[in-house]
């Protein structure tokens, strides 16, 4: 007899639990042929600790019906949500995977492994669970999100606004899908729609920090600063420690700032008057003249040496 699960899927893979220690079941499991049936009450107690939250002890009660009868998927599937829910993502992907082995259709524990696999940021094998609980159940929200946040991590923003889009229009009302879809619409440069995505939320929740600040954010990569700035103080008033908003604000308002401020005067220099030819005697040196003078004593001097003492040649006029 195969025993249906009663889990009713939550998307928690975006939510964070504490931790607490381990209570694993320390008795074996019976040595008597197990009946179709063993363990069933301990499942029931099992749901109703995983439903109230008591993760841990519900993990004892689904261990000890997994020793009762470990033929049943939804016993480790059962296990596999509480131990997600306590961080335990290696156990938690084991769990889902028996319970896989066991039933291959068994949509909630591809939809638990897909979850695992995102939060170990295994963005290639989440999406083949995602497909394969679709084939099983085409309209399921939880596996058409789960794809679209694996599709963000692959950075395909096309498919992943297709798979949000999709999921909106099932179900309106789940204002994460919008969240994640502007995300996309982001990574797509499609600044305004996902403008129009934030803004959405923000009519839902004034008071929503984190879509002010994603909206703040997306103006300011459009460079429309004196729109971002009103979405950062606006957070900042809801949540004043938000060191990284803050931040933010001082940024965006430097950029406005020079964004604002008037370009740079730049004085043209007067023109530089040509400088005159110099004239011929200007550039004359003085220390040529006197070299030159120098040199005419010199060969003065010379050539009267040359000619002292020569004997004048006689006229041949006789007088």
């Amino acid at each position: 007899m195969m025993i249906t699960s009663r889990i009713t899927i939550s998307l928690v893979a975006v939510c964070f639990f504490g931790t607490a220690s381990f209570a694993s079941a320390k008795e074996k499991a019976p040595a008597k042929e197990k009946s179709a049936g063993a363990g069933t009450s301990e499942y029931t107690k099992g749901i109703q600790l995983l439903d109230s939250q008591q993760y841990d002890q519900a993990v004892t009660e689904f261990t000890k019906a997994i020793l009762a009868n470990g033929k049943q998927p939804a016993f480790y599937e059962g296990r596999g949500f509480a131990n997600f829910a306590l961080q335990r993502y290696p156990e938690a992907g084991d769990d889902f995977s028996k319970a896989i082995e066991l039933s291959p259709k068994d949509m909630r524990a591809l939809v638990g492994r897909a979850q695992v696999f995102l939060q170990q940021k295994n963005y290639q094998q989440a999406p083949a669970d995602t497909e394969k609980a679709l084939e099983i159940k085409p309209d399921e929200i939880a596996a058409i999100k789960l794809r679209g946040f694996a599709e963000l991590g692959l950075s395909q923003w096309d498919k992943a606004i297709a798979d949000f889009t999709n999921a909106i229009q099932k179900k309106p009302d789940d204002l994460q899908t919008y969240d994640r879809r502007a995300l996309a619409y982001r990574g797509l440069k499609n600044f305004d729609a996902a403008i129009a995505d934030y803004t959405f939320l923000l009519e839902k929740n004034a008071n929503d920090t984190e879509a002010l600040t994603k909206r703040g954010y997306t103006y300011s990569l459009m460079g429309q600063y004196e729109k971002a700035i009103p979405d950062y103080e606006a957070a900042l008033k809801l949540n004043p420690q938000d060191s990284d908003t803050f931040s933010r604000l001082q940024w965006t308002q430097g950029q406005l700032k020079a964004k604002n401020a008037p370009p740079p005067t730049t004085t043209t220099a007067a023109p530089t008057a040509t400088p005159e030819k110099p004239s011929l005697i200007s550039q004359i040196n003085p220390l040529y003249i006197l070299i030159g003078i120098v040199a005419l004593i010199v060969i003065a001097a010379i050539v009267r040496l040359i000619t002292r003492g020569k004997v004048e040649e006689k006229s041949h006029i006789i007088r």
